[in-house]
């Protein structure tokens, strides 16, 4: 299933635009696109909600017949228990996670400690832990931690732009990963000179614009036939004014949508 992400309102859920969007704004947005599932990542306000704004937010997904899932970052028990809460009450079947979070940095054994201990809760709730390839962890390592636990409920969320910063390359990525993958996220990227030729600026790009060769992702991971939702997101630096910015976010997202849906 294609969805949209919160990283694909990220500059309209900001506080830099007029009247940013809400999360329930964002749900009937993703609605009005033909669009059936969202993910909730990396949202800063949803942890700070009230037991009622949490249920009005997962009453107005299923009012649009919206299927949700979850984003955030860290491993620690206590956060990992929260989510699994959050998950039960949007329905959701799927948390994407990154194993640092903004005040942890395990090492490989301690990570592999707390998820075996918090995956037996998962697992009975039928809800996956998707963990994020990114460039603070080897994909190697990443997939040698999920291979070692061997859960069902425990895989990938395919990112592989992230891993570039760490000299990777994303073809690579995505090979080493395949099997392993619950979720993908799709966004283009591309490498552009500085003014002065002095070194290059990594980025976003207008999908089907940059690097990101997806079609070789869909070849090897094979997501339609493997039920492995499909997340679309951006990497959209700020465009001078809001207006622009606004404009050019929802001008990437609608282009995004064409791409994936012309290779249905």
């Amino acid at each position: 299933m294609i969805g949209l992400g919160t990283y694909a309102y990220f500059w309209q859920h900001s506080d830099r635009v007029p009247e940013p969007l809400s999360l329930i704004g964002a749900f009937e947005d993703t609605r009005a696109q033909g669009v059936d599932l969202f993910q909730i990542c990396d949202y800063a306000p949803l942890e700070q909600m009230s037991d009622g704004e949490l249920r009005d937010a997962a009453g107005a997904a299923r009012d649009l017949g919206l299927t949700i899932e979850l984003g955030t970052k860290g491993i620690a028990g206590e956060h990992l228990s929260r989510f699994l809460t959050l998950a039960e009450v949007f329905d959701a079947r799927l948390v994407r996670s990154m194993l640092y979070g903004p005040h942890s940095r395990p090492s490989l054994a301690e990570t592999e400690a707390w998820l075996r201990h918090a995956l037996p809760a998962y697992e009975t709730a039928g809800v996956t832990l998707a963990l994020e390839t990114y460039e603070q962890l080897a994909t190697t390592d990443l997939v040698g931690l999920i291979d070692r636990i061997g859960s069902d409920h425990l895989g990938i969320c395919l990112d592989p732009a992230n891993v570039v910063a760490r000299l990777e390359n994303p073809k690579a990525c995505v090979e080493q990963t395949a099997a392993l993958t619950k979720n993908v996220h799709v966004k283009d990227f591309a490498f552009a000179r500085q003014p002065g030729w002095v070194g290059f600026t990594y980025s976003g790009a207008s999908m089907g614009s940059g690097l990101h060769d997806y079609d070789h992702l869909l070849a090897t991971v094979r997501p339609r036939e493997r039920g492995i939702n499909e997340i679309v997101e951006h990497w959209l630096p700020w465009q001078d004014d809001a207006a622009t910015t606004i404009r050019t976010e929802r001008d990437w997202t609608r282009t995004t949508l064409e791409h994936l849906r012309s290779t249905l």
